[in-house]
């Protein structure tokens, strides 16, 4: 197997909570997922433990582009890694602006203590990675898979019988259950069931999710988030129904997952560690917007 190094981000001085993943190659080290630019310094020590130095990272593959994936890339960038992008996601990676406004609108004043900051990626350091793309880097060769439903904008890499999942394949801390990230505004639940579909069908042997490590039950992980999709999206119908304000509906819905949680045996201090990686108050706006498109016929 591929030697995979599991680096974990300690995001927000919490371990488990995200990761990024090392592996070695003729053609310099490739890096999946860059985390947060708050978290780089923990990332560049880790590299250096590894016996490495971050200007030995040459490729870098960003699942999608929000900003705990993709925060950090362009520190990499600029010491001359190649960046590796969904196609609709690399023109905000070459301007970030619009990006930053939109999740300011989300995080507010909490922006930079969480991200950091984000700066440009001149164009000839971004690849556009493309659904059927093989990504042939040193010895390895990764397969590009598509994978909307949780972002537009989401790619899983496929290496041999390993797949790299960034969002789609949820989120799972240690053996707690699986959550489903479902921020504003990109929640397709429609898309998102294909992309699982179309994971299950490639049969691999496991799955790394960058919300926390490995999978090694593909098929029954994947089926059970779409059954946790399924039911936050109906714990969510009645209160979009009834018109009722995010601000009201917030407290109740932190309360039921977090009861999910503790009911599935997760300790106290394992259920910040979800908040952190996964925070369930983001998904009010998020499915509450699906089901808004949904009734009017957009999705």
């Amino acid at each position: 197997m591929t030697d995979i190094q599991i680096i974990d981000l300690n995001f927000l001085n919490l371990s488990d909570a995200i990761a990024s993943f090392l592996i070695p190659s003729d053609d310099g080290l490739i890096l999946i997922e860059s985390g947060p630019e708050t978290t780089f310094s923990t990332l560049k020590n880790s590299i250096a433990k590894a016996g490495y130095q971050p200007e030995d990272v040459k490729h870098v593959l960003l699942t999608h582009i929000h900003f705990d994936h993709a925060g950090a890339a362009w520190k990499f960038a600029e010491q001359g890694a190649k960046i590796y992008v969904h196609p609709i996601g690399l023109p905000h990676l070459q301007n970030p602006e619009r990006l930053w406004n939109s999740a300011k609108q989300i995080y507010g004043d909490s922006m930079e203590t969480l991200w950091g900051t984000m700066k440009p990626i001149p164009s000839e350091k971004l690849i556009a990675a493309e659904d059927g793309n093989h990504l042939k880097i040193g010895q390895h060769q990764f397969k590009v898979h598509e994978t909307p439903g949780h972002a537009i904008h989401h790619n899983a890499y496929q290496l041999g019988d390993v797949i790299f999942t960034g969002d789609v394949a949820g989120i799972k801390i240690k053996n707690g259950p699986i959550t489903p990230p479902c921020p504003p505004p990109d929640i397709d639940l429609g898309a998102w069931k294909k992309s699982i579909e179309k994971l299950k069908a490639l049969k691999a042997d496991k799955l790394v999710l960058t919300h926390f490590g490995m999978v090694e039950n593909p098929e029954e992980h994947l089926t059970a988030l779409e059954i946790i999709l399924d039911d936050w999206a109906a714990w969510m119908k009645p209160y979009y129904e009834a018109g009722e304000s995010p601000e009201s509906i917030t407290p109740k819905f932190i309360a039921y997952t977090n009861n999910q949680l503790y009911e599935a045996g997760v300790s106290k201090k394992d259920v910040e560690r979800y908040d952190k990686a996964n925070p369930s108050w983001m998904s009010v706006k998020g499915l509450l917007r699906y089901w808004k498109l949904k009734d009017q016929g957009r999705l």
